[in-house]
């Protein structure tokens, strides 16, 4: 029996469709906008995104100020609306690679063995502290922080325990890599953009979005009659003459009085998601990969053979997006058909490293890189969150090799787990199943 309990909601993304395909006018119309919206995007992105600019966005005022006045919105002759949720689109971008660059930097001082354990605490003090990382980066003495005196006071504990000329030197090194990783954001792509309330009305079974023409909106009917009152994400697809909105909307969380059960997985390549219990959803998953990654491969072989001929990468792209489509319809499925079946109070999941970005040979690292680990994790969290399953990440250095009877280190053999000390044998996946729920218990 399903529960709901209004008072607690998840966010979630939504998606519209185009009932039928947009005139030829009225989808050139939205490439304008999507085309303009990229330009005033990689503008900030190449004003705003340096080193230098790093003390302007914050909270993003002055560059909304500055994008004003610099008349690039006359030039374009988009509306102020698109114009203004480009300008924090793009700075959302900014902050996020700051965010990236921070991460770098942290692990390159992690991974250095010439630094103390207190010079690498300094480090990560000025990574942590906003106004000490923007201070460091503007090459301001200490003394000249804006730091609060909370922070001040602990700043100089650290530095204290330094001898005289090391924070300089510390400093200086912290330049350093931030300059090495830091890089600039920059689109290619004028496929979407962002749309609030003053740029689309829904009315008439559709919704009526503004173009470039004064006064004139195109009218775009939809597959449904919902409305949404938040901003809105709206992806063209030039190729079909068709669009998805996406909006992302608060949904009641539900609960499940009979999914008691805790559950242990194990996720793969070939098979998506396997069981404790040795039970298998998404077998199909390596197989459509498969596909996808080969098709990727010859295509991308296709294109380097003919790049002097500059051979058009709409079908390409086109072709490409339904493939994904199905593959993260199938997951979804999938990850539904789980949670339906197994009835989960728990789900220990292994927290594994990122890929590794080789293999053996071409197929390998194409099926490598094409694989949706990424994709599955975020959407089992989704939808953990949606009902109120909760979800353990585990610790899985060595969960493979560990039996999961009497803890001994074994070997595999043919996808087999063996363990020799007390002859336990399983398949490996579930062998890893069981030993996320028993750290995950």
């Amino acid at each position: 029996m399903l529960q709901k309990d209004a008072r607690k909601t998840v966010c979630k993304t939504v998606c519209q469709y185009n009932r039928e395909p947009l005139s030829d006018t009225d989808m050139q119309k939205l490439t304008d906008i999507a085309g303009d919206y990229r330009t005033v995007k990689n503008y900030v992105y190449q004003r705003y995104g340096g080193i230098a600019s790093l003390p302007k966005i914050y909270p993003g005022y002055t560059v909304q100020n500055e994008m004003t006045a610099s008349g690039l919105r006359g030039e374009l002759g988009i509306p102020s609306v698109y114009f203004y949720l480009a300008v924090f689109d793009a700075l959302g971008d900014i902050k996020s690679q700051w965010t990236k660059t921070r991460a770098a930097v942290r692990k390159a001082v992690g991974q250095n063995d010439n630094f103390t354990g207190e010079e690498k605490h300094y480090l990560r003090f000025c990574l942590k502290a906003n106004d000490a990382f923007e201070g460091a980066l503007m090459q301001k003495p200490p003394k000249d922080w804006n730091l609060p005196p909370e922070i001040r006071k602990r700043y100089e504990e650290l530095s204290g325990r330094l001898g005289t000329d090391v924070p300089d030197k510390l400093l200086r090194y912290l330049c350093r890599k931030v300059r090495r990783h830091h890089v600039k954001p920059h689109s290619e792509t004028a496929d979407g953009f962002f749309s609030s309330g003053g740029t689309h009305r829904y009315a008439d079974h559709g919704i009526y979005m503004t173009t470039k023409e004064r006064r004139r909106r195109i009218f775009i009917p939809l597959t449904d009659s919902n409305k949404y009152k938040k901003q809105i994400y709206v992806r063209l697809f030039p190729e079909k003459n068709s669009v998805e909105l996406k909006a992302p909307i608060h949904a009641a969380v539900h609960y499940h009085p009979d999914y008691v059960n805790q559950v242990g997985i194990s996720l793969g390549m070939s098979a998506m998601l396997t069981t404790d219990e040795g039970h298998i959803y998404g077998e199909r998953l390596g197989i459509y990969q498969t596909e996808f990654s080969t098709w990727i491969r010859q295509q991308v072989g296709k294109y380097n053979a003919n790049r002097d001929a500059a051979p058009g990468r709409k079908k390409y792209n086109a072709r490409k997006h339904r493939m994904q489509e199905f593959l993260h319809s199938y997951i979804n499925m999938e990850l539904n058909r789980f949670l339906r079946e197994e009835k989960p109070k728990t789900v220990c999941l292994p927290k594994l490293p990122p890929p590794k970005g080789s293999g053996f040979k071409a197929s390998i690292n194409y099926s490598a890189a094409m694989w949706q680990r990424g994709y599955i994790r975020e959407r089992l969290e989704q939808k953990c969150r949606e009902q109120s399953v909760e979800l353990i990440k585990v610790y899985a250095k060595d969960i493979s090799r560990e039996c999961s009877r009497c803890g001994a280190p074994g070997h595999t053999e043919s996808r087999e787990f063996r363990c020799p000390a007390c002859g336990y044998r399983a398949d490996i996946k579930v062998n890893a199943a069981k030993n996320a729920k028993k750290r995950g218990s």
